[in-house]
């Protein structure tokens, strides 16, 4: 029988919102990035591993995270986790071509260290992707519960990932087609005083465990199928609001941070030329 991280495990996998947010982010990785073996990837915030088997797609993974209890789960998982803290990752500068930042840097106090962090430890030409939550007045008990510190705004991101040196390819609002529901609900919630019980067996202080409401498994299965649509939606053009923020950076390879970067669509008409 699974043990109980490896149950929250599964139903995180299951759960909507990550696999609708797994499908952006490969989206976006396949139509900027590609496949390949001989990359180094970086997950930054790694808990018990629950990316870096997509990430693999990417190139050999290297996972980080400041909790020892999600790092054990993710070494039995067979993964390479190290124990660090985003604002002084242990790794060289330009070590990585890829670093991945998901749902992780809302929890950090500085998230400018953060960044400059992640843009120390990416290879000149190598890309970082970023997703947060959006909009500080979509606020609710949730991100007390998951200890965010801060929601940023689509702008907010993008001149945070300037400051730290990227050049932005691309950045758009997730969860676009649930936003006038989700808002709703967050909206009544609050002007109800209704919060999550949080003596409920699905909300723990344990990092790497789902700290989400359960949902029905037929409105699960419904927005796991919106979660797709918006998925190829995002493949075709940015969004222009949501409940979430995926962003894609590259740190430039000239001193003057101005790099001639190839178009997803200039790539697949040069026959799948890397960048």
């Amino acid at each position: 029988m699974a043990s109980t991280p490896m149950l929250v495990l599964l139903e995180e996998d299951r759960h909507w919102w990550f696999a609708s947010r797994t499908r952006a982010l490969l989206g976006l990785l396949d139509l900027y990035v590609g496949p390949g073996d001989d990359r180094k990837v970086l997950d930054v915030g790694a808990g018990a591993g629950n990316m870096m088997h997509h990430l693999a797609h990417y190139g050999r993974v290297i996972g980080v995270d400041n909790n020892p209890r999600p790092i054990a789960v993710a070494r039995e998982r067979g993964y390479e986790v190290y124990l660090g803290d985003a604002q002084g990752l242990p790794f060289e500068d330009g070590e990585f071509d890829l670093v991945a930042l998901l749902d992780t840097v809302e929890h950090c106090p500085d998230d400018r260290a953060v960044l400059q962090e992640c843009f120390r430890v990416t290879r000149p030409g190598g890309h970082l992707v970023v997703t947060v939550p959006a909009f500080m007045w979509l606020w609710s008990y949730n991100d007390v519960l998951n200890k965010h510190q801060r929601r940023y705004t689509a702008g907010e991101l993008r001149s945070r990932l300037e400051e730290a040196g990227f050049t932005i390819r691309y950045i758009s609002y997730n969860n676009f087609l649930i936003f006038p529901l989700a808002a709703l609900m967050i909206l009544a919630r609050r002007w109800l005083g209704r919060q999550p019980d949080l003596t409920s067996p699905h909300f723990s202080d344990d990092a790497y465990q789902v700290e989400m409401e359960p949902v029905a498994p037929w409105l699960n299965a419904l927005l796991s199928g919106v979660g797709r649509i918006e998925a190829a939606l995002l493949r075709r053009t940015p969004l222009p609001i949501g409940t979430s923020i995926i962003a894609l950076a590259q740190r430039p390879t000239h001193p003057d941070g101005q790099d001639h970067l190839i178009s997803p669509r200039s790539r697949r008409e040069r026959g799948g030329e890397k960048d």
